[in-house]
């Protein structure tokens, strides 16, 4: 079966139902009017890395690759390999919400990030368990697509591919739209809800994930780390790569219950 979406109008009336969908479940009162920055909560402040605590092996602990700049969260492991996952991860838990920020990628950055949502560090494997919305500057189609980094795991979430299979690029929406720091606004505006173990994507207005992870998300592979359902949210450097990307703008709005 084609991975491929069928139609661009298949793609919007899809992604307009689901977000239809995700803004009542989240709103918790549907038939009440709101202004549209009720119910979302900023994850950073744009001062200083409050709520956040970066989490890695212990010998990465003194490499400074996560700080502030310029009013953003700045990722920066340039001429830097040696290193393994460094990880900057919310000190709150979440399940359901839709997530909002904004990224800037760098031409010169051969490196890939990620979002990581309802995840959880184990500090004494030194290991991130959980899904992850993929960020991938040197083949920006990847952008959006879910794999997932729980033991056990270990592919393709979104597309769909087994284990020890990789992704293409015939795989990915052909309407993508992304932006380098020298072109456009400079930024990338990425959107993720997760509401139940459906996880929906837009990258700067267009979908790029649609994912069901009924008897995924919730299988013995993922309770067996408490994640998949539930967990924190963390900003990725990916091991060895050098990598230098911004973010900022992050915002989240949670499911409310009535």
């Amino acid at each position: 079966m084609s991975l491929r979406f069928n139609t661009v109008v298949w793609h919007r009336r899809t992604f307009f139902l689901l977000t239809v969908f995700a803004i009542v479940a989240l709103s918790g009162c549907a038939g009440r009017q709101q202004s549209s920055q009720e119910g979302w909560e900023p994850l950073f402040n744009g001062t200083d890395l409050t709520g956040w605590t970066i989490k890695c092996k212990p010998a990465d602990r003194d490499c400074e690759f996560w700080k502030v700049d310029d009013g953003t969260i700045l990722a920066d492991s340039l001429g830097h390999e040696g290193h393994d996952y460094v990880w900057l991860v919310t000190d709150q838990e979440y399940a359901d919400f839709v997530l909002r920020l904004r990224f800037q990628a760098y031409r010169d950055s051969p490196g890939n990030s990620g979002i990581q949502i309802r995840s959880r560090y184990d500090d004494e494997a030194g290991w991130l368990d959980g899904p992850q919305i993929d960020i991938h500057p040197p083949e920006p189609w990847r952008t959006g697509m879910m794999w997932d980094e729980t033991r056990g795991v270990g592919r393709w979430l979104y597309p769909d591919v087994p284990q020890g299979q990789w992704v293409n690029q015939a795989m990915a929406n052909p309407d993508l739209v992304f932006y380098y720091a020298d072109e456009g606004s400079g930024w990338n505006t990425l959107e993720i809800a997760a509401v139940g173990t459906r996880i929906t994507a837009w990258l700067n207005g267009i979908p790029v994930a649609d994912y069901d992870g009924s008897g995924v998300l919730d299988d013995a592979a993922h309770q067996a780390h408490d994640v998949g359902l539930e967990g924190h949210i963390a900003l990725q450097i990916h091991r060895a790569d050098q990598l230098r990307i911004r973010f900022q703008d992050i915002t989240i709005r949670q499911a409310h219950t009535p």
